[in-house]
């Protein structure tokens, strides 16, 4: 697979030059903030998503540095309600690195992973090939695709306050962590497709049940995240790749994480029987 932070470094030159980039200094801050478990204070002088991403293109390469190199993409604010809560009227993108995908399903984390450390349900999925990039119908768009795999995302959203739209992306949509079920294999068919859109997603721990939300949750249907992706990534010059992990966005809100919890996203109707993830956090 192609280096996605190549691709990455690629695209810095032109949003450079389009947009009003915070300064190296500001993102070097920020990103030793992000390693020290440090909240930051939100970015000053951003006006537009174009800011944020020219600061997500400083600040990626300073972290994978320390989290690995980029595996993939993570979406988010893929429902209204989400988007609304940000100013913007569509989804972002960030990149995850090897550190968001290391951790195995029942694994154990520190609560205080992060700055801001939260816990929210999502989805994953892999990308068999590069025909992901033009697939529009579910059911092509499955045939680009060789695994889905349940996945509890742990992010990271980095500010003590003010996190709006062109923030959000310059914190890389706050990727950090991630706990990763066992994968299954795609089936390219109208009912695999249908049953991701039918399933509900419930987030729970060991105390309570936190939050459900259909299939439906994430843009009227999990696989309709994947062409936005792949037209947003074409903007930045970029395309997704064979082997790409990409992160479909939150069934749940992001939600602050507690020590001593066994967090667990179950998803009901997608198989026969009910497929879950956990973490403990200690």
């Amino acid at each position: 697979m192609r280096s996605i932070l190549l691709a990455t470094a690629l695209f810095v030159a032109p949003a450079l030059a389009q947009a009003a980039c915070p300064d190296e200094a500001t993102m070097a801050a920020l990103a030793r903030n992000l390693l020290a478990q440090q909240p930051s204070q939100p970015i000053a002088g951003m006006t537009s998503l174009a800011d944020g991403l020219c600061a997500q293109n400083r600040l990626v390469p300073l972290l994978s540095a320390h989290w690995g190199r980029p595996v993939g993409y993570k979406v988010g604010l893929t429902n209204p309600t989400a988007q609304q809560r940000f100013g913007v009227n569509h989804p972002v993108t960030g990149i995850i690195y090897e550190n968001t995908v290391r951790l195995l399903s029942d694994g154990e984390v520190e609560a205080r992973f992060g700055a801001v450390p939260t816990v929210e349900a999502d989805l994953m999925v892999r990308v068999r090939d590069e025909g992901i990039n033009t697939a529009r119908d579910h059911v092509e768009i499955l045939r680009h695709l060789d695994l889905v795999i349940p996945f509890i995302e742990m992010p990271d959203l980095a500010l003590a306050s003010g996190l709006d739209g062109p923030n959000l992306l310059a914190i890389n949509v706050g990727a950090r962590l991630g706990v990763m079920g066992e994968a299954i294999p795609v089936q390219a068919n109208e009912d695999f497709a249908a049953r991701l859109a039918s399933m509900t997603v419930v987030l729970g721990n060991d105390q309570r049940e936190l939050a459900r939300a259909p299939g439906t949750a994430l843009l009227g249907h999990p696989l309709n995240v994947l062409p936005w992706l792949a037209q947003d990534l074409a903007s930045r010059g970029t395309r997704l790749r064979a082997g790409d992990l990409v992160s479909l966005g939150g069934f749940s809100p992001a939600l602050p994480t507690e020590a001593g919890r066994r967090y667990t996203v179950r998803y009901e109707g997608l198989l026969a029987a009910p497929v879950e993830v956990s973490v403990r956090t200690r």
